[in-house]
Order: C-alpha cells, then structure tokens, then sequence
C-alpha cells in the first residue's frame, strides 16, 4: 500500500507506504475492497475546489489486483479516509520524517 499526499500551502509531496504481515492480511484486504476505487479513477478530471486543497493517490495490491485512485481532500470520507490513516498509522513518512503525522 502506498500513499501520497501532494499539495497544501506549501505544495509539499508526502508519502507514507505499509506492507502488512500476512497475519493482517485479512483485516487490509477489507479495508481495501470497501473503498470505491471505480468512482476514483485517478484518470479522470478532478475539477479544483480551492487553493491549498491535498490531493490523495492510494495504491494497492491484494492478491493479483493492483489498484490505483486519485482523490481530492474533500473525498476522502468513510473507507478512504480508514484506507489511508491505516496505512499512515503503520509506516514512516517516507518524505524525512517518522511515525504518524498530522493531516
């Protein structure tokens, strides 16, 4: 799993990425297909709705299907938004700092 923020005042790109233990497996894989990856195709037009808005990509492999969405900040609701602070909450911030960060 692989996430990237981009944007914000200061137009910075963050990424945080999570490999679960095959233990967890189970657990990711339903975080994973409750999301609507089909509305989030990260091909189709994302009209603005503001300066300094946080655009979100989520990447995903379960099993064979490898999945990718483009969102902007005002999606990230329900599933998105347990999908990607998941996956913030377990690895490092890939961009230089560590741990968990704040939105």
């Amino acid at each position: 799993m692989t996430v990237t923020r981009t944007g914000g005042i200061a137009g910075a790109k963050r990424t945080w990425q999570a490999q679960p233990e095959t233990a967890d497996a189970g657990h990711w894989a339903e975080l994973i297909d409750r999301c609507p990856w089909d509305a989030a195709d990260p091909a189709r037009p994302i009209v603005p709705t503001g300066a300094d808005r946080f655009m979100w990509h989520v990447g995903a492999v379960c099993g064979p299907t490898a999945r990718e969405a483009a969102l902007p900040d005002a999606e990230v609701q329900g599933p998105w938004r347990e999908l990607i602070d998941a996956v913030r909450a377990v690895r490092a911030d890939l961009s230089g700092r560590t741990g968990p960060s704040s939105s």
